[in-house]
């Protein structure tokens, strides 16, 4: 059986049913950032720390990784900055693709599926005929169109693919459906969110984390 093709038809088949996931802190920029790329136990030490210990906390973070994580950090966050700005302004980050993207990387292959026959329920409601009314007006749209995005990643003999549909007038949500019935996606995120963003000493690292806890 050809798992690509098979997946893929699998893959299609749910995308209508698709749904965002939940977005990373939006009150606090850094930990938005940062939020997919941290260790659970980095997350709840942030959380439980003094304004003053964040920030000692925001330097330390970078301080027991590698200078090639940061390196590639800034440059995931840099392509997110500049595609991915119209989906949210403010924090580009904070969005499904980004999220994706900054931990795993660039996919190996985007397939752009175009719907050619827009339609608008609400149109035909509001001329009392309660039709579906096709239009080429796509003016509140800044995607060019597309109703869906496949990204496919290789992971050991598997292709994995992440599912994001278009919603009006510019986001795109990942398909839930399809994500979560991805069994191998779990596996490839930590293998990833380690190789590109491992801590070099847990256990000092750690030990520099309760001392943060002392600072009011």
């Amino acid at each position: 059986m050809n798992f690509r093709k098979t997946t893929g038809l699998i893959l299609i088949m749910l995308l209508a049913a698709g749904c965002g996931l939940q977005f990373s802190p939006s009150k606090d920029p850094w930990f938005a950032q940062h939020y997919y790329i941290m260790q659970d136990f980095e997350r709840a030490a942030y959380k439980s720390l003094s304004q003053a210990a964040k920030l000692e906390f925001q330097t330390l973070f970078w301080e027991v990784r590698t200078p090639i994580s940061k390196q590639e950090f800034d440059k995931r966050m840099g392509y997110i900055a500049d595609n991915f700005k119209k989906e949210n302004s403010r924090q580009p980050w904070n969005t499904d693709r980004a999220r994706v993207y900054l931990l795993n990387g660039r996919p190996a292959e985007i397939d752009s599926r175009q719907n050619d026959s827009w339609t608008i329920q609400d149109l035909g409601a509001q001329r009392g005929s309660g039709q579906v009314v096709g239009t080429d007006d796509r003016s509140g749209e800044d995607v060019g169109g597309n109703w869906a995005e496949i990204w496919t990643y290789p992971f050991g003999q598997f292709m994995l693919n992440y599912v994001f549909t278009f919603s009006r007038p510019n986001s795109w949500k990942i398909n839930t459906t399809v994500f979560q019935g991805n069994r191998y996606v779990g596996q490839f995120e930590l293998k990833n969110k380690l190789e590109t963003y491992g801590i070099v000493d847990e256990s000092q690292y750690k030990e520099k984390l309760e001392a943060l806890k002392t600072i009011k």
